[in-house]
C-alpha cells in the first residue's frame, strides 16, 4: 500500500509553510504501508499538473495533501472542494482568478474519499485538536482538493484522496501573539495520526457527529 503526501511551498509573505516542513519529516512508512512526500508550488493549475505527474509515476493507493490554514486551531480534515477559483491574493506566480471554475467538465463539487471522522478521531486520540472542515477555502488549497479528487474520477478510479489543513507553527507567529499556533513536531504527529487512520479506514469511515449548526 502506498501513500502520496503533498505539501506547498511558501506563499503569501511566509518564509516557511508548515505543510512543507511537516511532510519532510515523515516517517517513509506507516503502519506497513510505503509514504512519499511530495512539495508542490502554491500556484493554480499548475499544482494540479505536479500532482497529476507523481500521481502517474507513483500509483499510490491513498493522495493526502495538506495545506496551511493561518489562524485555525486545529488540524481539519477538509469534507469538501468545489469547483471554483476565487482568489482574495495573488498566487505565487501572480494569477488571481475571480469567480473561474476549476474545471468546467467537472462537477459542481466532490466530496473527500478520505475516512476524514477517522482522522479526526486519531488526531484526538495523540492529544491534538481536530475537527472536520466544510470549507477549503476558494485558494490554491480548494483547487488542489478539486483536482485531486477529479483525477480520481478521470484517470485514476483506485485511488481515494483529500485535503487536511494545518494551523501556523510557532515560528510564524513570534509577531503575532493572539495568533493560534502549533509545535512543528505537533503537527508532524497530527499528519502521522492521520494517515495511520487512512490506512486503517480507509474503505470505511467511522460513523461520528462531526457536523456543525453554521
Amino acid at each position: 500500500m502506498k501513500v502520496l503526501v503533498t505539501g506547498f511551498e511558501p506563499f503569501g509573505g511566509e518564509k516557511v509553510n508548515p505543510a512543507l516542513e511537516a511532510i519532510k519529516g515523515l516517517p517513509a512508512e506507516i503502519h506497513g504501508a510505503e509514504v512519499r512526500w511530495l512539495e508542490v508550488p502554491t500556484v493554480f493549475h499548475k499544482s494540479a499538473q505536479v500532482l497529476e505527474e507523481e500521481m502517474s509515476r507513483y500509483q499510490p493507493d491513498f493522495v493526502l495533501c495538506i495545506g496551511q490554514a493561518g489562524g485555525r486551531t486545529s488540524l481539519t480534515p477538509e469534507r469538501v472542494a468545489i469547483n471554483q477559483d476565487d482568489a482574495r491574493i495573488p498566487d505565487n506566480e501572480g494569477n488571481q482568478p475571480i469567480d473561474l471554475p476549476i474545471r468546467p467538465d467537472g462537477a459542481p463539487a466532490y466530496f473527500s474519499s478520505l475516512p476524514i471522522k477517522a482522522m479526526v478521531q486519531a488526531i484526538k486520540k495523540e492529544g491534538l485538536p481536530a475537527s472536520v472542515s466544510n470549507t477549503a477555502g476558494t485558494f490554491v488549497c480548494n483547487h488542489l482538493m478539486y483536482q485531486a479528487l477529479y483525477l480520481v474520477e478521470k484517470k485514476f478510479p483506485h485511488v481515494k484522496a483529500g485535503f487536511m489543513h494545518i494551523p501556523y507553527m510557532m515560528e510564524q507567529v513570534v509577531n503575532r501573539p493572539t495568533t493560534p499556533a502549533m509545535s512543528l513536531v505537533d503537527i508532524r504527529r497530527g499528519i502521522e495520526a492521520a494517515i495511520g487512520a487512512i490506512i486503517e479506514h480507509g474503505d470505511q469511515d467511522l460513523k461520528l457527529v462531526g457536523g456543525e449548526t453554521h
